[in-house]
């Protein structure tokens, strides 16, 4: 990644999340001159990292209040508020925002220079309106005392006391919302479960839901994430919160700052991944969906389709929501998705609905499920920050269940064929690990990597013939191959691609499947998504040469083919997929995949009828994450 490529990613990202991962990726790749060596060490030298300078803010707050609530359990958690232009002593509804960055320090010097995983736009647009706008960092963040638990049941009995603390202040109307993306976005759904009298409504953008989808889509271990997962916290602390008290001279924030550092150790992300390698009870803990179900009051969240920082599966918590009280925009495109002016406008409506309480036909005017299709942004080399982010058109709908979908189901056959019939023939085998393809990376930079010297005989793929009707395939999608391996396990990557008239080749979506996390939730699983079991006890590692069936889930997409494209799936070993990086089983060996009338496999979509999009294709490589690049089969045809 080139210099000036870096610092404009980093630009980009308004969450931490991002950033930090972006960095991690950059020190990884080094630079083409040899570095100076740490004299200690004989490492390569490395200085402390500077976020990159930011035009300065200028307050757009009248008062800013700081200071430490304490919780039932006796933790300090540090908290900042940005108080509007009031009359005299007037009362204003608050919007509060809880992640593990930079929340409680929010309006100090380094916030006032752009340096925050707050997104300022949306800051100013809340305190403009009338909102206070609160931060509080959780327990072992920051300057917060306490022990370091991510997403774990603590995180929602504190952001419920947070939201109750709030309404109480002297400065506050008793009305609490909560905004916020990533770690913002889980904060909420944690907290909202233990339903805090004063919380009025929920704003939660690309959500950490499930820590083992995050950290093992499909029971494949993804530990690439975990490395600059780290670097957020720690750096964020040190960089940001631990400057901001020294230059107003906080030096009890500064202790705990170091004392959080020295703690993060033993309880970092790295740890109980590790440690918790199946859905043990533990990392079931860390599954936010599991207490969805209590949310009961009004949410309007945003998804990104390719978001290339998390899964977009998020647990299918929405399902267990109260539908008449659900709002959902959903996008192709990146992390950052949230920063969208489009949804920050339709964001500031909702609050205004559901917090301040203000008649403004919001529920008569907007869809409870809003598909940006096509989604763009200017920008260059792929490189599309969504703050820029525009929608091509648009698919309303009231609701979109799996029972509102045609099943569309195409069956490998010889040749590379996905036919409308079962195939037959001699099963196609490919050499597993292969080195695969990457997509995408974590600081929205949308590309194909370059293809491995042996991808011919490391990876399968079957086409369609040329669509007869434009489709529009919708939610999620189920690949159910009978596979053999010859050693015992492996990991499948599961790819599906447009082919396009043109010759262009373009990124929908992918899936991942451990063989041993084959077991199926039978209750749960439908035909365009399998649900996983995941219990260590029913993990089935297969018989070397055995056939299984394995179905594996195609993450939610919304993608519309147009009549005469064809739809292509590749199967490999799992790629690094945005910042998702892989450690595949890495027993060598050949993996078949089979089709013929006993051993039928074959891929289901769901095809929502009833939508016509614009005759036009979008430019190539012009979609948000969805990248193009010359079909690679055409030159061996």
């Amino acid at each position: 990644m080139s210099t000036s490529t870096f610092t404009r990613a980093c630009k980009g990202w308004g969450q931490g999340l991002g950033l930090l991962l972006v960095v991690g990726a950059a020190l990884a790749q080094g630079t083409a001159q040899a570095p100076a060596l740490d004299p200690d060490t004989g490492l390569p030298a490395m200085g402390a990292f500077e976020f990159p300078a930011s035009p300065p803010v200028e307050p757009f707050w009248a008062e800013r209040r700081t200071g430490y609530m304490k919780t039932a359990d006796g933790e300090r958690l540090r908290y900042s508020v940005l108080l509007p232009r009031r009359e005299g002593k007037a009362r204003v509804p608050v919007i509060l925002f809880i992640n593990g960055y930079d929340a409680g320090s929010i309006g100090g010097l380094t916030y006032r220079s752009g340096q925050t995983a707050q997104q300022l736009a949306l800051d100013r647009r809340l305190v403009e309106a009338g909102y206070a706008v609160m931060g509080v960092n959780p327990a072992g963040t920051g300057c917060s005392t306490g022990r370091l638990e991510y997403i774990r049941p603590q995180l929602g009995r504190h952001g419920a006391e947070a939201v109750e603390f709030a309404a109480a202040q002297d400065w506050s109307d008793g009305k609490v919302g909560m905004m916020g993306a990533s770690y913002g976005g889980s904060s909420q759904l944690a907290a909202a479960q233990f339903q805090p009298r004063h919380l009025r409504a929920i704003v939660p953008g690309v959500p950490l839901v499930d820590y083992r989808d995050a950290l093992n889509p499909g029971g494949v271990p993804q530990p690439g994430f975990i490395a600059g997962f780290r670097l957020v916290f720690r750096a964020w602390w040190e960089s940001v919160v631990a400057r901001t008290a020294k230059e107003e001279g906080d030096t009890v924030c500064l202790a705990q700052v170091a004392r959080n550092l020295a703690n993060e150790e033993p309880n970092s992300i790295m740890q109980f991944f590790t440690a918790h390698p199946l859905r043990d009870d533990y990392m079931n803990s860390m599954d936010l969906s599991r207490g969805a179900g209590r949310i009961r009051v009004p949410v309007l969240s945003v998804e990104a389709f390719q978001d290339q920082a998390l899964t977009s599966r998020g647990g299918h918590y929405h399902e267990l929501l109260d539908p008449s009280r659900v709002w959902r925009v959903q996008s192709n495109g990146a992390h950052d998705i949230y920063s969208a002016p489009e949804f920050q406008a339709t964001a500031m409506r909702f609050i205004d609905r559901f917090v301040k309480g203000l008649d403004n036909g919001f529920e008569r005017d907007t869809p409870k499920l809003s598909v940006w299709m096509e989604t763009t942004g200017p920008g260059e080399n792929g490189m599309r920050p969504a703050a820029t982010a525009r929608a091509g058109w648009k698919v309303e709908r009231d609701a979109v269940r799996e029972r509102d979908l045609r099943v569309r189901e195409f069956h490998l056959a010889e040749g590379g064929q996905l036919s409308d019939r079962p195939g037959a023939g001699a099963a196609d085998g490919f050499d597993y690990p292969g080195a695969g393809v990457a997509v995408n990376d974590i600081a929205a930079r949308a590309y194909w990597g370059d293809l491995p010297g042996d991808w011919r005989a490391s990876s399968l793929a079957y086409t369609s013939a040329p669509l007869a009707e434009d489709a529009l395939v919708y939610g999620t999608g189920s690949a159910d191959l009978w596979v053999a391996a010859m050693a015992g396990d492996a990991d499948l990557q599961v790819t599906l691609t447009e082919i396009r008239p043109d010759g262009q080749e373009t990124y929908v979506q992918r899936g991942w499947l451990r063989l041993s996390n084959r077991a199926l939730d039978t209750a749960r699983s439908t035909p365009l998504r399998p649900w996983h079991s995941e219990k260590p006890q029913e993990f089935l590692p297969p018989l070397m040469g055995r056939p299984v069936l394995a179905r594996v889930e195609v993450q939610r997409m919304g993608h519309y083919f147009r009549k005469g494209s064809r739809l292509r799936m590749w199967i490999d070993t799992p790629s690094q997929s945005g910042g998702l990086g892989f450690d595949p089983f890495s027993l060598r060996q050949r993996v078949f995949v089979l089709h013929n009338a006993r051993y039928d496999s074959l891929l289901r979509v769901g095809i929502l009828d009833g939508v016509r999009g614009p005759a036009e294709r979008p430019a190539c490589g012009s979609l948000l994450m969805q990248p193009c690049r010359p079909d690679p089969l055409a030159s061996v045809r």
